[in-house]
């Protein structure tokens, strides 16, 4: 429910925090394509040097959060070691490889003698984060942010405060290393901050919610900035008639299990009523053993699975070792059932039949709609975009895993000689219209 009104105003500091933003990435959007490059270098260099004290916070939070009853999903993504801190280090330096987004041609139209239209890529302005548990986000959205010249301001949760403080520590000593502002990078800490963030407009051009489907809906009901994000990720596997059985099995096992936490885990698992019973046979024990919970409609129970599905656990988000599992009559069904429960997450089919593959491709309106394989590639790094600052899963662009090419915008510029409307009105002059070459 909207209400706004009862979001606080935002404090002096914080003000004034915003427009060290704002000024920041005015500058940032016009700083070079090695400037940036070389920004981002600083700052993985940084976090390197810096990955102990990284990791030993992360510990602290991981201990607190735990002793206050903080869920198993969440301590999942809140932990930080130094494999994974590793890596996340490694995607900001790939990021720094990744070809400038800004300053792209998209259009160049000589409207008339003289007269030349062209349309750029240029930076969003400031983007606002909110996120929870996954402090290596902050990395994420810190790289993505710079190499696409904006400036961020980010809310992490409390339960990960002492790590993404070490973090944003370390990315901004980087940065005063380089020619950019380390303004361009701002760290809220408070729920006050938070809350007051999504009274920024005018300062703030993108908010990006990262978390739970309550965070987001709260967030998108509460402030005038535009908004992107997903709420739920309840994704399906769909196991149609014509799928090698051995295949669907595998990749259904790491759609749930590679890591459940995740929000392209799939929680729904529909199968044809024609292979069920031996593709069930084989797949309860499978999930059992990896200590998956399974829930099932009244079939999928007679065939084995032993906790019945109740009507909510179709449409909800476990982030967890649980399962839904549906024995449909046919695509048209699963398709009615996805159509019905999904979130337009990502949602993938397992079958052998091409036309089977593409009716499901063209007819579910997800995000990410994929054939044979897991919905765990619906991930940013994995597409090539070398991190992500989330994933949409609005029908207008950007949509699936957004990367440099959904933070910017691209703006209009016309160079001309003295032209004036009033000649082409009074038909003293005529468009050309001739398109250039880019």
């Amino acid at each position: 429910m909207n209400n706004f009104n009862s979001i606080p105003e935002p404090s002096s500091d914080l003000l004034k925090r915003a427009v060290s933003a704002r000024k920041a990435a005015t500058a940032l959007g016009q700083s070079s394509d090695l400037q940036r490059k070389e920004a981002l270098k600083a700052m993985a260099d940084s976090l390197s040097a810096r990955s102990r004290q990284i990791v030993d916070s992360n510990l602290k939070d991981l201990q607190r959060s735990s002793e206050e009853g903080l869920s198993q999903a969440l301590l999942s993504r809140l932990k930080l070691d130094e494999n994974k801190l590793r890596e996340a280090i490694d995607g900001l330096r790939r990021v720094a490889l990744l070809d400038d987004p800004i300053g792209l041609r998209q259009l160049s139209r000589e409207l008339d003698h003289g007269l030349l239209l062209e349309r750029l890529t240029v930076p969003l302005g400031v983007l606002g984060i909110i996120f929870e548990s996954r402090p290596d986000a902050v990395i994420q959205i810190a790289s993505l942010a710079i190499r696409s010249g904006n400036a961020a301001i980010l809310k992490g949760g409390s339960e990960a405060k002492l790590t993404n403080e070490s973090i944003m520590n370390a990315l901004r000593e980087g940065l005063e290393r380089s020619s950019i502002k380390p303004e361009s990078l701002c760290l809220l800490t408070t729920r006050q901050e938070s809350m007051a963030l999504l009274r920024l407009e005018g300062m703030v051009d993108l908010i990006i919610p990262r978390g739970s489907n309550d965070l987001v809906k709260f967030i998108q009901d509460n402030t005038r900035i535009p908004v992107l994000g997903h709420a739920d990720g309840v994704c399906h596997l769909y196991v149609d008639s014509f799928a090698d059985l051995s295949k669907a099995l595998e990749i259904a096992i790491d759609s749930k299990c590679q890591y459940p936490a995740a929000c392209n885990a799939i929680e729904t698992l529909l199968v044809h009523s024609q292979v069920a019973p031996s593709f069930l046979e084989k797949a309860i024990p499978a999930f059992d053993k990896l200590g998956v919970k399974l829930l099932g409609d009244e079939i999928s129970c007679s065939l084995g699975v032993d906790n019945k599905a109740d009507e909510s656990d179709w449409s909800t988000e476990y982030l967890d070792l649980i399962l839904s599992i549906k024995v449909v009559n046919d695509i048209d069904e699963a398709l009615d059932h996805i159509r019905s429960y999904g979130s337009r997450h990502t949602d993938a089919i397992v079958t052998e039949d091409d036309n089977a593959a593409n009716r499901f491709l063209l007819s579910v309106d997800s995000s990410g709609v994929y054939h044979n394989c897991s919905t765990r590639f619906a991930d940013g790094f994995r597409y090539g975009f070398g991190a992500e600052v989330g994933i949409s899963t609005q029908t207008l662009p950007p949509r699936g895993p957004v990367g440099l090419e959904g933070l910017v915008t691209y703006r209009y510029f016309l160079r001309g000689d003295g032209h004036i409307a009033a000649d082409y009105s009074s038909g003293k002059r005529s468009f050309s219209h001739i398109d250039l070459r880019l």
